[in-house]
Parts: C-alpha cells; sequence; structure tokens
C-alpha cells in the first residue's frame, strides 16, 4: 500500500511550481514511498537511554573576555565616506 499518491506528488509539484511527466511522477510516487519506509523503519528502534544528538560534529565555542577599547574617532571614520551629513554616513533611500 503506497503511503505518497501521484495526486499528493502533484500537490507538491504545483506548491514548487515544478512539472513533471507522468511518468516522472509515477517514478517520483514511487521514489517518496520507498524513503518514507526506510524512515518509518527507524520507530522501531529503542531508543531509551540514548541521548539527542544536537550535532554530530564536537563544536566549542570560543570566548573571549568582553574588553573595552578605542574605538575609531567618527572624523577618521568618516574620512573616506563619499558623503557624510551630521557625523553620519549618507546612503541612498531605498523603499
Amino acid at each position: 500500500m503506497a503511503r505518497i499518491t501521484i495526486e499528493e506528488v502533484e500537490h507538491v509539484a504545483d506548491l514548487a511550481r515544478l512539472e513533471f511527466s507522468s511518468q516522472e511522477k509515477e517514478q517520483f510516487t514511487k521514489e517518496l514511498d520507498e524513503i518514507l519506509e526506510l524512515v518509518s523503519q527507524l520507530e522501531d528502534l529503542d531508543t531509551t537511554g540514548v541521548e539527542p544528538a544536537y550535532n554530530v560534529l564536537e563544536l566549542q565555542n570560543v570566548f573571549r573576555e568582553d574588553e573595552v577599547k578605542a574605538s575609531l574617532p567618527r572624523d577618521e571614520a568618516l574620512s573616506n565616506a563619499p558623503e557624510s551629513e551630521n557625523g553620519a554616513f549618507v546612503v541612498p533611500r531605498i523603499i
């Protein structure tokens, strides 16, 4: 019994604005059904006591202490600006 119908494939294709031949629709129906069958096998696994994996790689954030440092003086920051006004950059208006 198929879990995915051709109508569902057509609906998803329509949402994605894709056009498929009838042969492609049948192929995708079969392939998606096979994928769902494989995924359903995961439901049979006993995951008692297995902690969820949030990332497959061991990642570690590198933090540094916040330090107050001198910043670039405003006049120096604006010195290379093509145009400035009242101590700020002038940029084109975007609507």
